[in-house]
């Protein structure tokens, strides 16, 4: 009966160890996800930038060149 006990203290345990990764994982861990658009998808974004007013036509043209150059 004590080993019936340690073995299904010992499984809980494991099963309790899992999860916590996976709880970190979920609730704010230091992982960062980077994505890299293209060329064409980062000029899109930057016209609409200008479009909606979030960059003026100089930083447009500053960044126009940065992505091109790429």
């Amino acid at each position: 009966m004590i080993r019936f006990r340690s073995a299904v203290a010992g499984a809980a345990l494991l099963a309790l160890m899992s999860l916590g990764g996976c709880f970190w994982s979920i609730g704010g861990g230091s992982q960062k996800t980077v994505v890299e658009h293209s060329s064409g998808q980062q000029l899109t974004d930057l016209k609409r930038a200008l479009e909606a007013g979030a960059i003026n036509q100089d930083e447009y043209d500053k960044l126009k060149k940065v992505y091109l150059t790429k």
